[in-house]
């Protein structure tokens, strides 16, 4: 009986166990590649976020060039 035992946990410890901790890796390995559903909710905010900045610096260098066409040569 207990040789029975000690044979099973020898054949877990030298098979089972080391499979067991690379696939577990290799898993946690892909799920990291990717992103969360947060941070592609975060991602698209910032997106969005940059295109307004963007809309606004357009509409800022817009009426700078108009009240100011010499602004830029001066620098």
């Amino acid at each position: 009986m207990t040789q029975g035992i000690i044979a099973v946990m020898i054949i877990f410890t030298i098979f089972v166990a080391p499979l067991w901790v690379i696939f577990h890796y290799v898993t946690k390995s892909r799920t990291s590649k990717m992103l969360s559903r947060e941070d592609e909710q975060l991602l698209a905010d910032l997106w969005q976020m940059a295109k307004k900045m963007e809309a606004r610096i357009q509409s800022l260098e817009t009426i700078l060039n108009t009240e100011s066409p010499d602004l830029r040569k001066k620098s």
